[in-house]
Formats: C-alpha cells, sequence, structure tokens
C-alpha cells in the first residue's frame, strides 16, 4: 500500500496524520483528493459508530484503503459532555467559549477531562477500529496560537494543547495515539 485515503478534509487532522504514518511510506491524502466528495451523516451513538459511518461512506466511493476518525472532549464536570457532540456543541469556534462559561464556577479539582478518539480502517479484507485518549484538565482562559478546536483550553501538564509544538501534541494526544495504534496495525500488515 502506498496510498491511504483519510476520510476528512479537515487540514490540521489531515497533517497530523501524514505526520505520524510517515515512516511507514504511505501518502495520506484527504476524501477530496482521492474523489469522495461526501459528508455522512454523524448520527452514531458513539465515536466507533460515527468512525465506521465516515469510513464506510468513503471506501464505498474510492475503493482503496481509508480511515476516519471521530473524536471528542469528555468533560467530567459535566457528565461526558460534550462527548460525541463536540464538533456540534457550540458555533464552530465558539466552542472553547461556551466550554469556559459552562465551566466558570467548577473548582480545580473537579475540571478533570479527556480527549478520546476512535479510528476506523477499511479495506478489500475488512474493517477494524484502534482508539486513543489523552487525560487533562479544562483550563480558565484560551491559550496558545498551535491547534484547533478545544486545544486552547485542554491543559497536559502546565501547557494547554494549543501552546504545544506539533512533536509534542503528537506525542501525547489522543489522535496521536489512536494514530500510532494504527500505524502499528498497518506496520503489521
Amino acid at each position: 500500500m502506498n496510498k491511504i485515503v483519510f476520510a476528512t478534509n479537515n487540514a490540521n487532522k489531515l497533517r497530523e496524520a501524514a505526520e505520524i504514518l510517515a515512516p511507514l511510506g504511505i501518502e495520506v491524502i484527504s476524501q477530496r483528493e482521492a474523489g469522495a466528495d461526501c459528508d455522512p451523516e454523524e448520527n452514531g451513538a458513539t465515536f466507533a459508530e460515527n468512525a465506521m459511518i465516515k469510513v464506510k461512506a468513503v471506501y464505498d466511493i474510492v475503493k482503496i484503503p481509508v480511515f476516519a476518525d471521530d473524536s471528542g472532549l469528555c468533560v467530567n464536570a459535566l457528565d461526558g459532555r460534550p462527548g460525541v457532540y463536540s464538533a456540534r456543541y457550540a458555533p464552530k469556534g465558539q466552542e472553547c467559549a461556551k466550554l469556559l462559561e459552562e465551566m466558570k464556577d467548577i473548582p480545580d479539582n473537579n475540571r478533570a477531562a479527556s480527549f478520546q478518539c476512535v479510528i476506523a480502517y477499511m479495506d478489500e479484507k475488512g474493517i477494524f477500529t484502534v482508539n486513543g485518549g489523552c487525560i487533562g484538565k479544562i483550563g480558565y482562559e484560551e491559550k496558545g496560537t498551535n491547534g484547533f478546536g478545544y486545544d486552547p483550553v485542554f491543559v497536559v501538564g502546565d501547557k494547554t494543547m494549543a501552546e504545544m509544538t506539533a512533536e509534542e501534541k503528537n506525542a501525547l494526544s489522543h489522535r496521536g495515539a489512536a494514530l500510532r495504534a494504527l500505524y502499528e496495525m498497518l506496520a503489521k500488515g
């Protein structure tokens, strides 16, 4: 295999995946580059269900190996929200502000959260899933300019994900962990 389709058109996700899978000598291309102009409805109840919906929709069009991810932020004090609805939690660009507003009265010892990611992979042999997670907490303000989504408010150690370099983030992010698990599966053949 020399080419794999990532069922996304998100440039940030595509860059992360290409960096992690590069040592395998596999070119990672977007679904648009592969000719899959579709946007399947992500109506699953779990990250795994949504990833499978996306991977099947794109694979049915391109018929070459495809992987798709679904991920989100799970905040303990909010009973796991926004969770599977992370992308639809607030209008684009307002996710962090809404989350900080909801968390404004939550004390530091109850701000635990995790990013979760499930990757579904599909080829002519079938489908499998891998997952990854990253544990941290929700900060009190947006910090940093690297990253996207909830990265400016998700704190690991003493930095938000948006304050980390791409290398630092890839080393501990939920998507990085899931991509490394995918890497291991692909490396085994």
